[in-house]
């Protein structure tokens, strides 16, 4: 029987795969040399400083499910259908760029108006009564606002020209 033998490509693309792999599994470890640690994983992400107690519940699942470690690793957030009434305190999780806030009790927009990342915001079915605190955030694109009753109509020259908005039938019933 013949010896395996590879070529030098194989040769380097079986030690990138093996310390490809063996590198995807550091994040559980403490590195140390000589006793000193030089490399210690994130500790998991608790959060804190959120007011009301689903949406601090629905941001730690998050955190939970996708292993953050800090509050700038939540990129999109769905809490929709989950009683929330209050965002404060939201505003510290700066990096989110997918915000899904349907179905809840909303009223105040005014700590969204601090996520300069926010692209694409749901607000379809809460309280909300005054959009203008989003209105004008300079990133954000897409903006749905289906099913607030009580909404005040936004005046046509308070909309950016790039904001896609969806609002509610009495804002566009002629």
């Amino acid at each position: 029987m013949k010896p395996f033998r590879t070529g030098p490509r194989a040769t380097l693309a079986l030690i990138s795969i093996a310390l490809m792999t063996a590198c995807s599994t550091l994040g559980e470890y403490d590195i140390t040399v000589n006793d000193v640690t030089v490399y210690e994983p994130g500790s998991p992400l608790r959060v804190d400083g959120i007011e009301d107690t689903a949406l601090r519940n629905c941001l730690q699942q998050t955190a939970d499910d996708i292993v953050a470690t800090e509050p700038r690793d939540i990129m999109s957030l769905n809490c929709s259908d989950e009683g929330i009434t209050s965002l404060a305190g939201l505003s510290q999780f700066d990096q989110i760029r997918l915000l899904k806030l349907d179905d809840n009790a909303i009223r105040n927009l005014l700590e969204l108006g601090r996520l300069e990342a926010l692209e694409q915001l749901w607000l379809n079915d809460n309280d909300i009564i005054d959009a203008i605190p989003v209105l004008g955030m300079s990133g954000l694109r897409t903006l749905h606002l289906q099913g607030n009753p009580r909404l005040q109509c936004p005046p046509p020259d308070r909309i950016p020209p790039i904001l896609q908005l969806t609002l509610p039938e009495h804002c566009t019933a002629p």
